[in-house]
């Protein structure tokens, strides 16, 4: 591992080993530098990742303080949410109705007759070409949906009809990217990775979209609670 990003884990790590909502700072750029045997543009650089997803503050002439709203969230950051909208672009690729197969009518809780949208959008960062995302959603809620809506966000569109998100539901799995994707992303077949399947649910736990992504650059860091239940349930398995 990097130093840079050794720093960086492990100053996460420190921040999120408190459980207090009392605001707190971290030591100051130099003695983090003599602390962790680095140079002062090493720990600058992983203070400004810790900046950038939004776990830290640098207050000129206060100093470095932790933001206790950011251990309310299990994902502390990935390779998406680090960037700043202005660094991410979208090109639609294409985008079409059609009628819902079983799953979707399940998912949606749609009628066999009722249509559904269905697109696919490349994603950039920093101008490469970094995921392919097809994502459904119901006609019925989104009639307006269209190709300036879906190269912005689809969270602020879906948030404009006054609805209110709860949460997502995501899963994911290593990949290796198939010939056709290769394409889109220009890049090798057969390279890692990963499937990440998002569904979208607002407050009253209706689903209002499903994303499916090929992503060839990702990586994240996360905050598990500790499940006893879940363990105690393993065990009882394990031992029969």
């Amino acid at each position: 591992m990097k130093k840079k990003e050794f720093v960086i884990q492990d100053l996460l790590s420190k921040i999120y080993q408190r459980n207090d909502n009392q605001r707190r700072k971290l030591p100051p750029e130099r003695q983090l530098a003599m602390e962790y045997d680095v140079s002062r543009f090493t720990i600058r650089k992983a203070l400004e990742k810790l900046v950038s997803i939004g776990v830290i503050e640098i207050i000129q002439g206060s100093g470095i303080w932790i933001n206790p709203q950011a251990r309310n969230n299990p994902l502390v950051y990935n390779s998406i949410t680090e960037k700043h909208f202005d660094q991410i672009a979208f090109r639609m690729v294409n985008l079409h109705k059609k009628l819902p197969n079983r799953e979707e009518q399940q998912v949606f809780g749609l009628g066999k007759d009722d249509y559904i949208w269905q697109f696919c959008r490349l994603r950039y960062v920093e101008n490469q070409k970094i995921q392919i995302e097809i994502s459904r959603m119901p006609v019925q809620d989104f009639p307006d949906l269209n190709q300036q809506v879906i190269e912005r966000s689809i969270q602020q569109y879906v948030l404009s009809k006054g609805l209110r998100i709860s949460h997502l539901l995501t899963s994911y799995q290593a990949v290796a990217v198939s010939k056709e994707q290769a394409v889109l992303l220009e890049c090798k077949k057969g390279i890692p990775a990963m499937h990440i399947i998002n569904r979208g649910i607002l407050d009253g736990g209706r689903v209002f979209e499903i994303s499916d992504i090929i992503d060839i650059n990702y990586s994240c860091t996360y905050v598990t609670p500790y499940n006893h239940d879940n363990l105690a349930w393993r065990q009882g398995i394990q031992g029969v």
